[in-house]
């Protein structure tokens, strides 16, 4: 027991029963932990599309809104910022499994496994 659950028992349940989702940051490669962290791109791009549709709500149809909106997410796409570690992104998606933000099978990290 913690010092903190005598104090503070909702929050330190809380994390207990979440402790799973709140620690599957680390089952993803580490360089891609900065994008993980924060879903600023999505809200900015769509605050930014929404800023300038309430201007204009009552002006367009549903197809010039649609392409407006395109034009404006194409525009914001310009801004955006590249993945970090773009080649672990071939591990994600052929499943092979993260700990602690390094690949491993086997509970080998990949690379030695592929020297051994």
């Amino acid at each position: 027991m913690s010092i903190h659950s005598a104090k503070y028992p909702k929050a330190t349940e809380t994390l207990k029963k979440d402790r799973e989702s709140l620690l599957a940051f680390y089952d993803f490669p580490a360089e891609h932990w900065q994008h993980l962290r924060t879903t600023n791109a999505i809200e900015s791009t769509f605050a930014t599309v929404r800023h300038r549709t309430t201007r204009t709500r009552n002006c367009v149809s549903r197809p010039t809104f649609l392409g407006l909106a395109f034009k404006l997410i194409e525009e914001a796409e310009k801004t955006w910022r590249r993945i970090n570690g773009p080649e672990k992104i071939t591990l994600l998606l052929e499943g092979v499994p993260f700990k602690d933000g390094e690949p491993v099978q086997d509970d080998r990290p990949v690379q030695q496994k592929l020297a051994a």
